[in-house]
């Protein structure tokens, strides 16, 4: 099998870059080294939209801050995913900083950002009744949204797969060699053939890099943990809510979600393993004493859930965007931490035709760059539900009671192009267990049909790939 382009890592960035290859008449495939797209920093991130005021004038970071920001309502909408413009506040506590509030705006404005305006105390009361007593203003950012940043992936890959894009999952890359020509990529079991690598692997990007010689690239995973709250507090803030930024990043945010919870977070610890997610009671104890700074009627009793992921910091403090040194046929793609989600639409844009230079490769006539509108039937009127049940009565059994989430909704996310291939990918296409009995109810069923639909045995199930089945042996 041979590609003209490979791209390493289905995250955000990864999916995104795919989908854009895609309008090109090029062979493509996307690899993932776990059972389904999103299972790194793209499902366990802030799923903010920065406007693009914090990052340096002049770096990459400012750049596609800006221009990621402007292209996301629209990709949004053409791929079906929720996307909320609900603006961000940067909340000062002092005087000084009051300053360094001015200071963003400043640098917001040499960034290109629209429609900033420092707020006095009285009128971020006004449009936040919740905050503390002690702030004295804020920066207002208009042009800031809220996005599920795992349906943007997967909504991506789906849309890339539907044009031509080949999704190879639980493909861990052990190889990557060179011929003088051409790059064969292997996995031990599998190799082909590629013209060029697009190295989108998130944490992993510089043992990637190491591959083919490049030993430029230096990652650091920073883990940020999270609390995430039920949505009978969602209204507690309704823009995201930051505090001023530190050398560690944008701080603690408290920020509702596009689906009506409340999450509060992340902390920054920089650690060595590049699998450590877990969480801790002293780092989440922390982050909600930081919250409270911000929003003081916060407390543990509505938090549902807690979760913790990795950011992909490289010690040059800005993005990596750039042919190795090594080979211009292979493009890194490397340190891609906050403002990432954000920039990743600009990014995407900017590699395809790095790529598309490369391969003289041309537009496709009849590339399709919309994602059908999938089932929600927790938002639809009582006349629109009556319509699809007569349709498929599948849509009429309740599976998640929590979110009001059905059989039909299942299926389609288990049928879909790159579908769900486990309990966690149900999860995350559908929301079938993020409610607040966190699938202690609609677990069990999930599995069924997941088993059903694969043709597998039930035991085969598992919660994310791997060896982490939900059931190992029956009993008598």
């Amino acid at each position: 099998m041979n590609y003209d382009a490979t791209v390493v890592g289905a995250g955000v960035i990864g999916s995104l870059i795919a989908r854009e290859l895609s309008r090109c008449n090029i062979k493509v495939a996307l690899l993932e080294r776990c059972n389904d797209m999103a299972m790194g920093t793209s499902k366990a991130n802030s799923a903010i939209v920065h406007a693009g005021f914090d990052a340096k004038p002049g770096t990459l970071k400012a750049k596609f801050n800006v221009e990621g920001t402007a292209l996301m309502p629209e990709l949004c909408k053409t791929l079906s995913v929720p996307f909320k413009p609900v603006g961000s506040l940067v909340v000062a506590f002092s005087d000084e900083e009051m300053e360094t509030v001015k200071e963003l705006l400043e640098r917001g404005v040499k960034n290109g950002v629209p429609g900033l305006e420092i707020y006095d105390r009285e009128k971020l009361r006004e449009v936040e009744p919740s905050i503390s007593e002690e702030a004295k203003g804020a920066l207002w950012a208009p042009t800031a949204g809220i996005v599920c940043p795992y349906e943007l992936t997967i909504a991506a890959v789906e849309n890339a797969v539907v044009n031509g894009v080949e999704f190879k999952r639980n493909f861990e890359v052990k190889s990557i060699d060179f011929d003088g020509n051409e790059f064969t990529v292997s996995d031990g079991k599998e190799s082909f053939n590629t013209k060029v690598v697009i190295n989108a692997a998130g944490v992993y990007c510089d043992e990637i890099a190491a591959m083919i010689g490049d030993s430029s690239i230096h990652t650091v995973p920073r883990k940020g943990e999270y609390m995430l709250c039920d949505k009978t507090i969602g209204g507690l803030a309704k823009h995201t809510i930051f505090q001023c930024p530190s050398k560690m990043g944008k701080g603690v945010l408290v920020t509702p979600t596009v689906d009506g919870n409340l999450l509060i977070g992340p902390s920054a610890l920089d650690i060595e393993d590049k699998e450590d997610t877990a969480t801790t009671a002293v780092a989440l104890e922390s982050i909600l004493e930081t919250a409270k700074k911000s929003v003081p009627v916060l407390t543990t009793r509505e938090v549902i859930t807690s979760f913790a992921g990795l950011r992909a910091h490289c010690d040059r403090d800005d993005f990596i965007i750039e042919e190795s040194e090594k080979n211009a046929n292979f493009i890194n793609v490397a340190g891609i931490e906050s403002p990432g989600l954000s920039s990743a639409p600009a990014i995407a844009v900017y590699v395809k035709n790095m790529v598309a230079g490369k391969l003289g490769a041309t537009e496709k006539a009849d590339f399709n760059p919309v994602r059908k509108d999938p089932v929600r039937f927790r938002h639809m009127s009582n006349e629109e539900r009556k319509a699809i049940i007569a349709k498929n009565p599948a849509y009429g059994r309740i599976i998640c009671r929590c979110e009001t989430i059905t059989e039909g909704e299942i299926l389609d996310a288990i049928r879909a192009p790159a579908g769900a291939r486990d309990v966690d990918g149900v999860k995350r296409r559908t929301r079938a267990g993020m409610g607040r009995c966190q699938g202690g109810f609609c677990g069990s069923k999930v599995v069924e049909l997941l088993a059903k639909e694969l043709g597998v045995e039930i035991n085969e199930i598992t919660k994310f790939g791997g060896d982490s089945k939900i059931l190992y042996e029956r009993t008598k």
